[in-house]
């Protein structure tokens, strides 16, 4: 049987997937959890924190679901792969969507940033890894910044979960469009060492000259 603090966290998490962030309250958690709501500030300090907590604990529960999935990644092509397993599999879970209530609330909230900061740098640690393996042996390597790169495609993600809520067309062809980019690169790592070093002359002449 869950232990009182991890009944907070679990209903927390629940909370945000029905009621968004504005139905969020130490009243309206604490029932979800069958508790007293004084048991929120007893074990937590404040609703904001009990957020920050909850967002931590699902995400590190999602990441482990995917952890070895990501380790196995090779290519670029089974990144992209993943990734849309990973959202179709999410946004079942509603777990992307209590990430994305945050995120939103923070918007107006300052008190809340902290709050998802953790748990979404759990996605791009993951992510990034996953990226430097993919491209270490690309042309594109020494262009890119990974680390931004991770943060942007975790960005990209809530993005995405937010976009299919009011335009599911919308959002499969920005997946298209991400796995047509990837069979780009594809073609590129196939050309040969010769278009590669050409290619790579290239883009530094255009890094140069921006």
């Amino acid at each position: 049987m869950a232990d009182t603090r991890t009944k907070l966290l679990e209903a927390a998490l629940e909370t945000l997937r029905k009621q968004g962030i504005a139905g969020v309250s130490a009243r309206t958690i604490a029932a979800e959890a069958g508790v007293n709501q004084a048991l929120v500030f007893y074990h937590f300090g404040s609703v904001d924190q009990l957020l920050g907590a909850a967002i931590e604990h699902g995400s590190q529960q999602r990441i482990a679901l995917y952890r070895e999935r990501f380790a196995a990644v090779g290519t670029l092509r089974e990144l992209l792969d993943l990734g849309r397993s990973l959202h179709t599999e999410e946004r079942a879970a509603g777990s992307v969507a209590a990430l994305a209530q945050v995120l939103a609330g923070g918007q107006t909230d300052p008190k809340l940033a902290p709050a998802t900061t953790v748990g979404l740098n759990l996605w791009i640690a993951e992510v990034e890894q996953a990226l430097s393996r993919v491209l270490a042996a690309s042309p594109l390597v020494e262009f890119v910044d990974v680390g931004g790169l991770a943060k942007a495609t975790a960005a990209a993600f809530v993005g995405l979960e937010l976009y299919e809520g009011v335009d599911a067309e919308g959002a499969g062809q920005a997946l298209d469009a991400l796995e047509d980019l990837a069979v780009l690169v594809s073609a590129l790592e196939d050309m040969g060492p010769l278009v590669r070093r050409a290619v790579r002359a290239r883009l530094r002449r255009t890094q140069d000259h921006s």
